[in-house]
Parts: C-alpha cells; structure tokens; sequence
C-alpha cells in the first residue's frame, strides 16, 4: 500500500513576547537586547502624542536610532509600497504603534522588505495585532492580504486599560467570532472544499477557553483584560499554523466585510464581526451558540450594541453580497435559504432583533 507523503510546514511565532504594565517605556531596551539599533517607526493618529513620551526616553536610554517615523492615516496598498521602497537600507526592524491601519501599514512594509516586525497595539479591538495577514485597500476595495506573523509583540495593559470600551468590545466580538468561523471550517472540509488542521483548530478553541472560565463578566478588570490579549493572541497563531486565516474568520467575518463595503457609517469590525457571529451561529444550529450569546450578555456586548443598533436594510444588503465576498469559499451563508432564515431570524429573534434596527 503507497501513502501520501505528508509534509511538515514551518511556522513562526512572535520571538519577542512583552505583556504587561509600563511596557512602553521598556521598548527601547527590547531592541536594543536584539540588535535592533536602527528602526522605522510607524504611529496611529494622535498616539506618538500620547505615548511619545515613554517611548522616546526608552528608546534615547538604550541609542536606539529612528532613521524614519511616520503617521500612519492609510491602508492603500499604493501608498504603503511607495513608502517601504523609500525606506534607508539601514533599517533593521520596523515597529508599528497604535490601532488597526497603523499595525497593518507597519506590517506590510516589513513584510515585502522581509524584516522582522515589531507589533505594539493601543487596543484589543481585534486579533490582527498578531495575525499573519494585513487588512489593506487595493484599487479602493478592502483586501486580507498575506504577511507575516509579528517577530515581536509588545502589549502594555496600562494603554490597553486606558482605550475606550468600544475597542474591548469590538476585540470581545472579534474573538468570540471564532465559534461561527471553525464550524464554518469544518464544514467546508467536510464537504471536501478546503484542508482542516486539528491543531490549529484545537488552539483557536482553547483561545475561548480564556474568556469563558478564568474570568470575571468586568470587562474593566486586569484579569479580564489580560485574558483578552491571550485569547486573541492565540488566534493569530492558529492562523499562522493553518496556513489560512480560516481558525479565526467566516461567514461572520464576510458579512462584515460587505457592511464596510456599502455601509454609509461602518462600526467597528469587531462589533460587527460579533453581531454576525451571533445569527450565523444560529444559523448553524451551532451546539455552541447557548455560550456565545451567555458571555456576549454577561459582559455587556449586546446592551452597547444596542445603544446604536446596526442598520436592518444595510445589513439586509450586506448579507445578499457576503457570500460573493470570496470565490470558492465555503460559508453557512452558501446553503440554499441561508438569506431568507437569516432575514427571518433578525425578525423574530429577541436578541439580534434590538442589535439590528
């Protein structure tokens, strides 16, 4: 009997890993420590004004030179491409310092130069901060596009605690996402469309296992936050290990993607992503949406989304265009009726019926 060759594929994982209070101000010393001399810095806006200070004292401390420093307010891929070409040669790690476009800009750049990327977020909006992708505009439409996985990550719970609750949510949203998108995954293998890798899947269900036993329902507390910034670690490592970004994205996240697409104001993705998660799941007679929809109660997540409740008719629309979002790509929203149940279950369900108005 002849058996398939299997191939072990090499993964990485961030090498530097600082998670903490008063991390900031310490950076300087993690370079340093690395031979990390000369760096590009790329900041969100507003955060070289907030955070500048610690920054800069740790980084002057140790003669860590900055040979180029630049506000991040893009994510078009032209715009990235220019400014990583024009980058000095000397340039021996790039940092990026705040939210989302911020990381992604830093991330691509290092990316096509093949340099090691230092990731240093300001909030726990989503898991992209150690993700293997970047979330980029190509020709005006939002793209994920492959990078790589931070070499280093960077957390300081003093700024992670100061951010507005919006972004926790959202970062809440987002992990949780994950019970929709594995069932997604599964199914897909199952029904012969893609690969699966256990490994990968078990780590991006024990990701949740943070959330759901070792916390509090304060969304405010230390603990709570720490977990967070565990659990959506995780998750980009399991899509590092997967090769795909299939352990931590879906039907929920499709759906997302097209409300940012024809949404007039579009939420934030992790608000959006655990809104969509919540009817996807239940769409999936999912054996886990019980615990999703009890730990989006408890902390609060369903109450701040109803405060300014998502647009029917733009959610509506959005669903019409998600499963065309990707080819080939396998959802619950790609079973015959999917539209119809989910337009139906915004109706009649309690919870999903105050979140879209």
């Amino acid at each position: 009997m002849k058996y398939q060759q299997i191939i072990n594929r090499q993964i990485n994982i961030p090498y530097l890993l600082k998670i903490g209070n008063g991390k900031i101000a310490k950076i300087g010393k993690y370079l340093f420590d690395k031979d990390m001399t000369e760096v590009a810095v790329f900041w969100g806006e507003g955060m070289s004004h907030l955070l500048g200070d610690k920054f800069y004292f740790g980084i002057n401390e140790h003669g860590i030179k900055i040979v180029h420093e630049q506000t991040v307010n893009t994510i078009a891929l032209e715009d990235i491409t220019k400014a990583t070409f024009n980058l000095p040669t000397t340039v021996k790690a790039v940092l990026g310092i705040g939210g989302g476009k911020a990381l992604d800009f830093a991330k691509y750049t290092a990316y096509l130069l093949r340099l090691p990327y230092i990731s240093v977020p300001s909030s726990m909006s989503n898991d992209g901060f150690c993700s293997p992708t970047s979330s980029l505009t190509v020709n005006g439409a939002r793209k994920t596009v492959k990078s790589s996985i931070p070499f280093g990550v960077v957390v300081d719970l003093d700024v992670i605690a100061a951010c507005p609750k919006a972004f926790t949510y959202s970062g809440i949203g987002d992990m949780l996402s994950k019970i929709s998108a594995l069932w997604d995954w599964k199914q897909a293998f199952l029904k012969g469309y893609e690969k699966y890798n256990d490994f990968a899947s078990m780590l991006s269900y024990n990701s949740l296992d943070l959330l759901y036993l070792r916390h509090s329902s304060d969304i405010d507390s230390p603990q709570f936050q720490r977990s967070l910034v565990n659990s959506l670690l995780y998750s980009g490592i399991a899509m590092e290990i997967a090769g795909t970004s299939r352990p931590a994205s879906g039907s929920e996240h499709l759906i997302s993607h097209a409300l940012d697409q024809i949404s007039e104001h579009p939420q934030l993705h992790g608000v959006q992503v655990g809104v969509a998660s919540y009817l996807c799941s239940l769409l999936q007679n999912n054996v886990a949406t019980s615990g999703l929809r009890d730990v989006l109660q408890q902390v609060g997540f369903f109450d701040f989304v109803a405060e300014k409740p998502l647009s029917k008719k733009e959610f509506v629309e959005a669903l019409k265009l998600a499963p065309s979002i990707k080819n080939n790509y396998y959802t619950v929203l790609s079973d015959e009726g999917s539209f119809e149940r989910a337009v139906q279950l915004i109706s009649e369900d309690k919870i999903l019926h105050k979140l879209i108005v």
